[in-house]
């Protein structure tokens, strides 16, 4: 795709549903320098990062652009507005008579699909066997169906069922918008998780290290006992094997999230806790109650089960005969110029209607039974989502829960921690207790990280079950301002 041409993806507003507030999807990226471990690093936001990802990943080029070929949808479709212009040329020779003469003919005819009116209008001029001079006459003729696609009836209705299409379409473009925004949102969480359950592990094995040091220490002294720098170096060892884990963790969470937004810069990027799901709180009935009168999903099913009540008017019409009135003007006469011409006024009716209609009859029963279908699978869809989200609501506030339960644990388990050091310190508690109230605070911390995560990503289904997540649906293209 030429420079000139590619499309550059601004997103209007993208609207969450958090008390946060808008976040503009063309904001510019901002990192804020910081320094850690001697090391210098960027802090990328999740604001950030979405506003990143959505100019920068051409998969969501790739779902919207899409769009752009809607709107000649109706054109292929439709019978054709245009006004139609033919010629027709030829010499003719007649070799009986030794005579020669040219003939032709001219025809423009235009179609109104909205009403089923045809005008054609024509003229003919043709060599003749018995005279010398050549035949000319001019038609003028206006056909209206009054039957089948009676005043563009069956038109109006297809119009009507490829408008409701190319909606529907738009409606799952934003859709798939949506739902690969919940997957970059969730990128972005498990970057953060992974960060996080790092700095934990770096933080325990650091930790274990000056244990082990310590314990060292105490055996030259001959208060610790061999056994207690094996059980010791043995904590070291897993603390060691964890970390290599969740080091391996981390990489593939960055490489996934640098993927996202195309980053190719040298200065490492770590993330910030993402707050903006954090304090969002969900009223079930209300928020219920809005998603079935005013959600995509909904709309969705509404014009699905409109589409199909049309689709069993259009072949209902097609049943019916078809019925042309016909009125025209006449003009014959001789050579180009129609000398001596006689002229004529007529009126009158054409029908072409097919005993038995065998595929017309099968398709209008289909769409019958089409519609049925539709009406079916909406209740059942609608059922489906009142459990699903019902059940969506019950694990996010399952999840709330634990998260106070491990909060509280932790809190005891620095208390724990802090007064069996100084047991241990005194010889009051063995090694073994110590270590198990080591691992019990570590522990503990993993647990916390991954449900706060987990009830993150499921307040973020929930947004995107209901339609929630992106609010706005206009995209501006570069090349369409």
């Amino acid at each position: 795709m030429g420079k000139n041409r590619k499309l550059l993806l601004v997103i209007v507003f993208v609207l969450f549903g958090l008390t946060t507030g808008i976040i503009s999807a063309n904001e510019k990226a901002q990192t804020v320098a910081s320094q850690q471990e001697s090391k210098k690093f960027s802090v990328l936001t999740i604001e950030n990062f979405i506003a990143l990802a959505a100019t920068n990943d051409t998969v969501f080029e790739s779902i919207l652009i899409d769009e752009l070929a809607l709107k000649y949808k109706k054109d292929l479709k439709l019978p054709a507005k245009d006004l139609v212009f033919s010629v027709k040329n030829e010499y003719d020779m007649f070799l009986s008579k030794d005579k020669e003469d040219p003939s032709s003919t001219v025809s423009l005819s235009k179609l109104f699909p909205n009403t089923g009116t045809s005008l054609t209008a024509g003229y003919q001029s043709t060599p003749s066997f018995t005279s010398t001079t050549n035949s000319s006459e001019f038609t003028f003729t206006i056909s209206q169906p009054i039957a089948e696609n009676a005043f563009g009836k069956s038109t109006r209705l297809y119009d009507q069922i490829l408008g409701i299409e190319i909606d529907v379409a738009k409606h799952q473009i934003i859709e798939a918008y949506e739902d690969y925004m919940a997957t970059i949102i969730g990128v972005y969480y498990d970057w953060y998780e992974a960060y996080t359950n790092l700095m934990i592990g770096q933080s325990s094995y650091q930790e274990n290290l000056k244990l082990l040091e310590n314990t060292k220490e105490r055996e030259k002294s001959k208060i610790a006992l061999p056994i207690d720098v094996n059980k010791v170096n043995i904590q070291v060892l897993a603390k060691k094997e964890k970390l290599s884990n969740l080091t391996g963790a981390y990489d593939k969470a960055l490489n996934i999230m640098v993927t996202a937004i195309r980053y190719e810069g040298s200065e490492p990027l770590i993330p910030q806790e993402p707050f903006i799901y954090s304090g969002k709180e969900i009223e079930f009935s209300s928020e219920y109650n809005d998603f079935v009168e005013n959600s995509r999903t909904y709309q969705v099913l509404r014009l699905l089960e409109d589409k199909s009540s049309f689709e069993v008017d259009k072949n209902a019409n097609e049943l019916l005969p078809s019925i042309n009135l016909l009125v025209g003007y006449e003009v014959n006469g001789d050579d180009f110029g129609i000398k001596n011409e006689d002229n004529m006024v007529y009126a009158g009716i054409s029908m072409d209607w097919p005993i038995g209609e065998q595929i017309e009859r099968a398709e209008y029963e289909t769409s019958k039974v089409t519609l049925s279908k539709t009406r079916l699978t909406k209740k059942n869809a609608h059922f489906q989502l009142q459990t699903d989200l019902k059940n969506l609501h019950r694990q996010i506030i399952r999840e709330k829960e634990i998260i106070g339960i491990i909060d509280q644990k932790i809190e005891l388990a620095e208390a724990v921690l802090a007064d069996e050091t100084e047991n241990y310190s005194f010889g009051k508690v063995t090694l073994n207790d110590f270590i198990q109230a080591v691992n019990v605070l570590d522990d503990n911390r993993f647990s916390e990280i991954q449900h706060s995560v987990e009830k993150r990503k499921l307040i973020v289904e929930w947004l995107r079950l209901t339609d929630q997540l992106i609010r706005k649906d206009s995209i501006v293209r570069e090349d369409s301002r």
